[in-house]
């Protein structure tokens, strides 16, 4: 039996303030077509379907209209919650769609779900585990000591009767030791949520979810997916895909990946203005760093002629010393005179602020330019 592993979807996710539905669709709409292509019996989701446990309607229709294909594919689909999504809304009308193939995790109430699939080597359980805290077994499970997020997954394993003669894949959400992670990921402080790959050694593949660079942790069978999109500039570097997992005989199990290409990559881009205003235009996002030494005010309007899709500009030079997000987290169109003169003032001056004899003379110029017929 063939597999299609994905996770952190993330669907409704903004970055830089910038909606990424449609760069979102389009993902999904390519892994409906490899789904095809690889001819896979089955869809694993390992969380992370949205962004927040709230999800704006369109992020829901478009969940929505992907599972719906695969499932009129012929395709099953199994998908857990993770930290980001509401279990309980993950789970609406789980009961329901079975009858279709596709099979939701619940909300955890003390052990694990199982489904069980049969081919011509016998019969494979794929196990579903929800992102947990240890907050949420303890609740379920007051007899067992539980203190960090290993003992409530072990605490859960050991209420689990996993056959070691049959094969079982599991759905896991959670940070395993020793990955790799980046700036979009949310951990836990003094990494309290690490959980030793260890714990998994009874589960022939898990498929995982939560770090977004496609990575196997220790063996081949122990593997994140990765988020099918570049989710913030330090993912830039990573090439996204899906892993196809093929299970044959106990024992016997295959991997390999098919790689995804957005309709928008995600990009770092760096050196002198003149140089950058002579690249090639592209719709990637893009984070733009130049090295001028001077700068001029209309630097970033310039580059936006090669890069309209830019959503962050810096500079670094002798004087800022160090990156300077001209940007922020602010557009600048937000911004009041006063607060863009500050930010210039900064870009000249080794970020230093503007002193209250700087500020007096703009509100001078300003309230003169306002007077002027």
């Amino acid at each position: 039996m063939r597999f299609l592993h994905l996770a952190d979807l993330h669907l409704g996710k903004q970055m830089n303030d910038w909606s990424l539905l449609t760069d979102q669709e389009a993902a999904l709409q390519q892994i409906v077509s490899i789904a095809v292509s690889e001819k896979a019996d089955a869809v694993l989701i390992a969380g992370d379907v949205y962004q927040r446990s709230s999800p704006q309607a369109e992020a829901m229709a478009l969940f929505d209209s992907f599972v719906s294909q695969l499932a009129g594919l012929g395709k099953k689909v199994f998908i857990i919650s993770g930290n980001h999504d509401s279990a309980l809304r993950i789970s609406y009308f789980s009961s329901l769609i079975k009858s279709s193939g596709v099979y939701v995790s619940k909300a955890f109430e003390g052990k694990m779900q199982s489904v069980t699939l049969q081919d011509r080597d016998g019969e494979i359980v794929v196990w579903m585990l929800p992102f947990l805290r240890p907050s949420q077994v303890k609740r379920k499970l007051p007899e067992e000591k539980i203190a960090t997020y290993q003992d409530a997954v072990e605490a859960v394993l050991r209420q689990t009767p996993v056959d070691p003669k049959k094969r079982n894949i599991l759905l896991c959400h959670q940070f395993i030791t020793g990955s790799e992670t980046s700036d979009s990921e949310e951990r836990a402080v003094g990494g309290l949520d690490n959980i030793d790959a260890a714990v998994f050694d009874a589960f022939d593949y898990v498929a995982l979810g939560h770090i977004h660079k496609p990575q196997k942790v220790l063996r081949d069978t122990l593997r994140y997916a990765g988020s099918p999109l570049k989710y913030s500039f330090s993912e830039a570097s990573h090439k996204k895909s899906v892993a196809i997992m093929d299970i044959r005989a106990k024992g016997d199990i295959a991997v390999h990946t098919v790689p995804l290409y957005p309709l928008h990559d995600v990009r770092l881009i760096e050196g002198k203005l003149d140089d950058l205003t002579q690249m090639d235009y592209s719709e990637d996002y893009v984070w733009v760093t130049i090295h001028d030494e001077l700068p001029p005010p209309d630097a970033r309007v310039t580059l936006t002629v090669n890069f309209p899709n830019m959503m962050k500009f810096s500079i670094v030079n002798s004087r800022t010393k160090y990156d300077v997000d001209v940007l922020a987290m602010q557009r600048m169109e937000n911004k009041t005179v006063p607060e863009l003169f500050s930010d210039f003032y900064r870009l000249q001056n080794n970020d230093q602020e503007p002193s209250d004899a700087h500020l007096k003379v703009l509100d001078k110029v300003l309230r003169e330019l306002e007077e002027t017929p």
